[in-house]
């Protein structure tokens, strides 16, 4: 199949979250696979920093409407891929390109879209120049897809685009939208002038189009063209036709209902994988567990946590907001420590939560280690030595942690929604519960706790969660069956 996936990031280019995960693993699966795909990216600086002296210009530069000026857009190549295949898995007519959307003035700044004083005030004409650079890119270059993929509200004016400019265009014709969304918190919401730098005609001004309480709204223009919308798990997708959890477009989404699919994603195993993994003092597997407890005693004694051999070491890895449940867990923190255990937090994110967090642990000192910060060497020693892994999230569209801690035997207890809900199997791979409040998530420990008390029950459980598939080859195919006819 010819596809091309488009977002505002992509690993190893660019990545401030998931998205960047799921858009640079899909693309590495589908070239692995022998499909010739194409993934475009703006051109940062940071990736220019990183590739410029191995970046190749596609095509002449071109100019870019938007509203009564126009934008210089320059396109640019990376001859060679910055992976190589897994041995066996390189097809003779396997093709992979990736272009890069160059504007300085948009993109070679430090970051990709908010500093410390919040989002850039210019982010509506940073992707409205690079939805339309996309587009007119693919034109000039001859290039014609089956699918071209659309991920979240920066890319999401494409497919209405695509269908208004270039609906009669040879290299379109035969092409089918999809549309991702990975988060419907974030929408990509302007003012509404911002009509005018778009250019679409002012029909599209409307509750049926991109309008939303006064403003426009990028991601809905992918929600109502798109052949095709996604979202990150099965459960989420059903959230989301939801008041409670559709974020003012349930409505939208429910006429689309029909369309509207949840795939999970993956972990990228060639970086979490424990008996691998370069982070570890010791290596182990779900046959051969001994590692896993050399483990521990290097985390336990670097951090001289007490008898952190004997009790149950509880952790968090990830941002520190409200959405991520830390509110509840912070409450819930001096409970779980009268229950016995020890807590591991890493993580950094709203400054009124680490300074809470940094309170209990000056209060618990020697029973909860905290790092605020990130750190990947640690994030890799924690999953590989916790025996239980809190997700308790508000909402959770797909989630990656529970993923990866089950990778590396540590039990998630998390609250049951969106991808938690799909991923963890209740009382065989983890724990679910379904209220948000430190009483909900303490209930979910305390029965985690009575299985980690018999333990040849806990290494059952080990084991089964270990021996989940949540390989990114999985969840590929089913995109690609997407692509190629419309439904799951």
């Amino acid at each position: 199949m010819k596809i091309a996936l488009v977002s505002s990031e992509a690993v190893p280019f660019a990545k401030t979250g998931g998205l960047g995960d799921v858009a640079g693993t899909l693309f590495h699966e589908f070239w692995l696979a022998g499909h010739e795909v194409t993934l475009f990216l703006p051109l940062y600086r940071t990736i220019r920093a990183a590739y410029g002296a191995r970046l190749r210009e596609a095509c002449e530069s071109f100019p870019v409407p938007l509203g009564s000026e126009t934008a210089p857009c320059r396109v640019f190549s990376l001859p060679k891929l910055p992976f190589a295949p897994k041995a066996g898995r390189k097809p003779a007519h396997q093709i992979g390109r990736v272009l890069f959307i160059a504007n300085d003035a948009f993109y070679d700044r430090d970051e990709y879209y908010t500093t410390a004083d919040g989002a850039y005030p210019d982010n509506h004409v940073r992707f409205i120049f690079f939805c339309k650079a996309v587009l007119e890119a693919s034109r000039r270059l001859g290039l014609s897809f089956d699918a071209l993929h659309c991920h979240d509200w920066q890319t999401g004016l494409i497919p209405l685009m695509m269908k208004e400019w270039y609906g009669t265009s040879p290299h379109f014709a035969q092409t089918r939208t999809v549309f991702t969304i990975h988060n419907l918190g974030y929408q990509g919401l302007f003012p509404a002038e911002t009509m005018d730098v778009i250019g679409l005609d002012r029909r599209w001004f409307g509750m049926e189009g991109l309008e939303f309480y006064g403003q426009v709204n990028f991601l809905k223009a992918g929600l109502i063209a798109a052949d095709v919308l996604t979202t990150v798990s099965p459960t989420y997708a059903r959230e989301i036709l939801t008041p409670a959890g559709g974020f003012g477009l349930d409505g939208v989404l429910r006429k689309r209902s029909g369309s509207l699919y949840g795939i999970v994603n993956g972990i990228d195993y060639a970086e979490w994988t424990p008996y691998s993994d370069p982070h570890l003092p010791s290596r182990f597997s779900s046959s051969h567990l001994a590692g896993r407890a050399w483990c521990r005693r290097h985390l336990v004694k670097e951090f001289q946590l007490a008898e952190g051999l004997d009790r149950p070491l509880i952790a968090f890895v990830g941002r520190l907001a409200d959405q991520k449940g830390v509110d509840i867990l912070a409450e819930a923190i001096p409970e779980m420590i009268t229950m016995g255990a020890n807590i591991a937090i890493v993580g950094k994110g709203d400054p009124k939560l680490q300074e809470l967090l940094l309170g209990l642990s000056r209060d618990h000192s020697g029973r909860m280690m905290l790092m605020i910060g990130f750190d990947e060497t640690l994030a890799h020693r924690i999953y590989a030595t916790a025996d239980i892994f809190l997700m308790p999230s508000r909402y959770e569209p797909c989630g990656l942690g529970q993923m990866i801690a089950m990778r590396y035997g540590a039990i998630p207890v998390a609250r049951r929604t969106g991808g938690l809900a799909d991923t963890i199997d209740h009382g065989r791979t983890g724990f679910l519960f379904d209220g948000y409040s430190a009483a909900s998530l303490l209930a979910g420990v305390r029965e985690a706790l009575t299985v980690w008390s018999d333990r040849k029950a806990w290494k059952r459980m080990i084991r089964s969660a270990m021996d989940e598939d949540f390989s990114w080859a999985r969840s590929a195919g089913q995109y690609l069956r997407l692509y190629r006819e419309g439904i799951l």
